[in-house]
């Protein structure tokens, strides 16, 4: 199979959505079929949409020599209007990779009633979709007014290896404060602000957090941030370790607790997962799909986006009991374990891609 893929940047972004792309492509290459990847620029959000319109974006995608064309669903505004112009002279399909829309995310009404409108002329010019959740699949299929033809398949939790149960114990009843973790960009969408308020209300012995992640997204919320965390003087509690190798990640989730994030909206979240591959209970948030990975009062708690007393709450029952601790991280474990493998994920995609490419599309021309 012959495949192109459309994407910002580089696929070596270390986001959840690059990690997914990343990782079905370097499987179907193992398979023996050829990925071409179609690089756009970052850019601010009215130039993406400008390059609609640009003659060297169509005449690239026309000249492909593919069966069947990936397209990110982060490149949106930059092919609305595109595979609606080429579609007459192409013989391929275009599925289009959905991690999460745009408009699900929090933004002022009216810019949220454009992303809205352009979403849904984007989704609607593509053939099929892969989509990483159950609630990712709802979103679309809502915002179309239809159901859509496409697979779901989940993002795995096993790139970095994992822990065992008998590790696992060892390190819930093991001495000293709490061991959070933030694994995410710095955006205002992953929520530190509001983790960062919890834990002022919490006493400050009785915890320690390590955030990791980019810090260079948006320099202005990164400076926020840490201004909160001086303001309350927690300088001692919190350390910033930026983005880190996969090694480095690693150990961190070995020596860790708890896993706090609590995104105003995720598609999925792959870190959620990853860490409960190394026992760790997650506090996420109720929107999104959060909710299809941890269990709440199981192996973690979900708490509204914003809701600084709930989660205050949520981690002090981690403080105040081992047990319970050590219930939700073999919890958390057992639960890893339900979902796929990487292979497995990839594999149900390219199923998904060769049968709707051998048996439905070429059925249509």
């Amino acid at each position: 199979m012959k495949a192109g893929l459309v994407i910002y940047g580089r696929l070596e972004n270390l986001s959840g959505g690059f990690l997914y792309d990343r990782l079905l492509v370097d499987f179907l290459r193992r398979q023996g079929d050829s990925v071409e990847i179609i690089s756009q620029p970052w850019s601010r959000y009215a130039n993406h949409l400008g390059q609609n319109f640009q003659p060297a974006l169509s005449h690239r995608l026309q000249s492909l020599e593919v069966d069947v064309l990936l397209q990110d669903e982060l490149n949106h505004p930059s092919l609305f209007w595109v595979n609606r112009a080429i579609r007459s002279g192409v013989s391929y399909p275009i599925i289009s990779i959905v991690h999460h829309l745009r408009s699900s995310e929090q933004h002022p009404r009216l810019l949220n009633r454009l992303y809205r409108a352009i979403e849904y002329r984007y989704l609607a010019s593509v053939d099929a979709f892969i989509w990483n959740s159950q609630t990712t699949r709802r979103v679309v299929e809502g915002l179309l007014q239809r159901s859509a033809r496409g697979v779901v398949a989940y993002p795995a939790g096993d790139r970095l290896g994992g822990m065992q149960e008998d590790e696992i114990t060892r390190r819930c009843l093991g001495p000293g404060p709490l061991r959070l973790l933030f694994i995410g960009s710095l955006i205002p969408r992953k929520g530190l602000h509001t983790l960062i308020s919890a834990l002022a209300t919490l006493k400050a012995e009785g915890w320690i957090l390590a955030v990791i992640g980019r810090q260079d997204v948006d320099p202005d919320y990164s400076r926020q941030v840490r201004q909160m965390v001086e303001a309350h003087h927690l300088e001692a509690h919190i350390q910033f370790l930026g983005s880190l190798p996969e090694a480095e990640l690693a150990a961190h989730l070995r020596q860790g607790q708890v896993l706090v994030m609590v995104s105003s909206y995720e598609g999925f979240g792959i870190v959620y997962l990853e860490g409960m591959s190394f026992g760790l209970p997650a506090i996420a948030s109720t929107a999104g799909a959060a909710g299809e990975i941890i269990q709440n009062g199981e192996n973690g708690w979900l708490v509204d986006a914003g809701d600084v007393a709930g989660l205050a709450e949520s981690i002090a029952k981690y403080q105040q009991s081992s047990e319970l601790l050590l219930a939700h991280s073999l919890a958390a474990r057992r639960r890893f374990q339900q979902f796929p493998a990487w292979e497995d994920s990839a594999g149900q995609i390219r199923r998904f891609v060769s049968n709707f490419v051998e048996n439905e599309w070429k059925g249509r021309q």
